[in-house]
């Protein structure tokens, strides 16, 4: 389908949402688990791991696009 960029934007956006749901949804004990290491990370630790997934969301877009 070829959707206007705004309607594909709110439709990653939820998208996005939907994924970020899952995990809480089906396992919250281990959303909990994962969440808590999460905040034991440095700031550095984070940092990268943002911008690996950065990194990963736009190869992907430019392989998709």
């Amino acid at each position: 389908m070829d959707w206007p960029p705004s309607e594909a934007l709110w439709l990653a956006v939820a998208l996005v949402l939907i994924f970020e749901g899952l995990l809480p949804l089906v396992a919250p004990s281990t959303w909990r688990r994962v969440f808590s290491e999460m905040l034991k990370l440095q700031d550095g630790q984070l940092r990268f791991f943002g911008l690996v997934t950065l990194g990963s969301g736009l190869l992907l877009w430019w392989l998709l696009a």
